[in-house]
């Protein structure tokens, strides 16, 4: 079966054509966290079966988004990265994920949070305005088996999966499904911490901090 058209000479419809098929623009969103191999789409989303994710790989790569690069040796394994043309993509993504977060609620029984998804809600959430006041401040989010961490310097904000690379976190912020209330703005800091939706290891008035930064 070939892929979808509509009919209409536009630009939304050519974008939809191009990754509204199902699961091609949450490959989108992983590969804006960082290139990856095939195995490593996979593991970052366990429900998409193989076929489809070859098949949407070479639609995306056909399109232009999407090209394969060989890691020199002595790895030597081909990954999946962006190209500039598929990283303009990161706005759209970051905003169809503000606007998706405003009807989650709580998870469905069978739903999972990724650390590439979780980089990407904190990305969506980033207040640059609100940053400008912080001249650095690093942060460490613990979801279970997820770990993701974020640094706010100048306004600007880099985060990654995996514990901060280069420096230890000034607050690091241990939760669950609640994370999504204290991002929403729907609890404020003080009362995450006093009603155990989440703990910290560090300065408590950091949390105030974080949620002045992040806010979905």
């Amino acid at each position: 079966m070939g892929k979808r058209q509509y009919g209409q000479f536009c630009g939304l419809v050519r974008a939809v054509e191009l990754v509204g098929e199902r699961w091609a623009l949450l490959i989108v969103r992983d590969l804006l966290v960082s290139p990856k191999r095939y195995t490593d789409l996979k593991r970052g989303l366990p429900r998409i079966p193989t076929n489809v994710l070859s098949t949407r790989l070479k639609e995306l790569e056909a399109a232009g988004i999407v090209e394969r690069r060989l890691l020199p040796r002595p790895d030597g394994s081909v990954v999946y990265e962006l190209t500039e043309y598929g990283a303009d993509l990161e706005d759209v993504v970051l905003a169809l994920g503000r606007w998706g977060a405003r009807s989650l609620g709580d998870p469905r029984p069978d739903e999972i949070v990724t650390p590439d998804s979780m980089v990407i809600a904190l990305r969506s959430a980033f207040r640059a305005g609100a940053a400008a006041t912080e001249s650095d401040v690093r942060f460490e989010l613990r979801l279970g088996d997820v770990v993701v961490h974020a640094h706010v310097a100048a306004g600007v904000l880099t985060a990654g999966v995996g514990a901060a690379p280069e420096a230890e976190p000034d607050l690091v912020i241990e939760s669950g499904p609640a994370i999504r209330a204290v991002l929403a703005g729907e609890v404020d800091a003080g009362t995450a911490l006093d009603e155990g939706l989440v703990a910290v290891t560090g300065p408590k008035e950091l949390l105030a901090v974080f949620t002045r930064l992040f806010r979905l």
